[in-house]
């Protein structure tokens, strides 16, 4: 591969693509939990939250496709199996089939790490002057953000 000359160093832009690498990893995992929760949801809120979680797992198809083309574009590999997410993402697994109510405390606490992920990065990319990173997470940062009110109100 040539040379890239984007005035960020490669020191840079390798600390920029390890933090990318741990929202790519929580991003992921989010969207697994979220699809999941989506097919495996009951109750008297069904209707609206297995739409719910659809157009959330959507949102983050595409946001995860959006990370892992940053991390390449500042010229390192994006993780891709299910071993390195694990091993990057702050959220955890769910095992078996939990009630809606608890899906819905399980994905406020993601969005909620996937948030704080964000903003380790985002402090990184402007200390390196990394615009465009920096807008990336702080558009997802947003979007978690927003998210993860919804589901908290839907709690109370």
């Amino acid at each position: 591969m040539s040379k890239i000359d984007i005035g960020i160093s490669e020191a840079d832009r390798e600390a920029i693509a390890d933090g990318l690498k741990k929202v790519l990893a929580d991003s992921y995992t989010l969207y697994l939990q979220t699809h999941n929760f989506h097919w495996n949801v009951t109750g008297p809120q069904f209707r609206e939250l297995h739409l719910m979680f659809e157009e959330h797992y959507t949102e983050l198809a595409v946001a995860v496709d959006d990370i892992a083309e940053r991390i390449r574009t500042i010229g390192f590999s994006a993780p891709g199996t299910y071993r390195a997410f694990a091993e990057l993402s702050s959220i955890e697994e769910v095992d078996g089939v939990p009630e809606a109510s608890e899906m819905v405390r399980l994905l406020t606490h993601g969005h909620e790490h996937v948030v704080k992920t964000c903003r380790s990065v985002l402090s990184i990319a402007q200390d390196a002057d990394d615009e465009s990173t920096a807008a990336l997470v702080s558009d997802r940062m947003r979007v978690h953000e927003k998210t993860a009110w919804m589901l908290r109100a839907m709690v109370q």
